[in-house]
């Protein structure tokens, strides 16, 4: 994977909220260190994002997304 963003931030899949348009994405980045992310249904189906799975934080401007290796 090679980014751009300078902020990706490694850590595991804790808990996903799936709405009717959005699915809320929480990452453990440390020990009791979490972010949270709203991504579209339709990113979360091609990324096969799971709970418990390892997966990246990318942070550029005031956006947070999710990616896999």
């Amino acid at each position: 994977m090679k980014l751009s963003a300078r902020n990706v931030i490694f850590g595991k899949i804790i808990y996903m909220k799936t709405g009717a348009v959005n699915v809320e994405v929480i990452i453990e980045v440390a020990p009791q260190v979490q972010l949270t992310s709203i991504i579209t249904k339709q990113a979360c189906d091609l990324l096969q994002l799971k709970e418990g799975m390892q997966s990246y934080a990318v942070i550029k401007s005031s956006n947070v997304m999710i990616a896999t290796d």
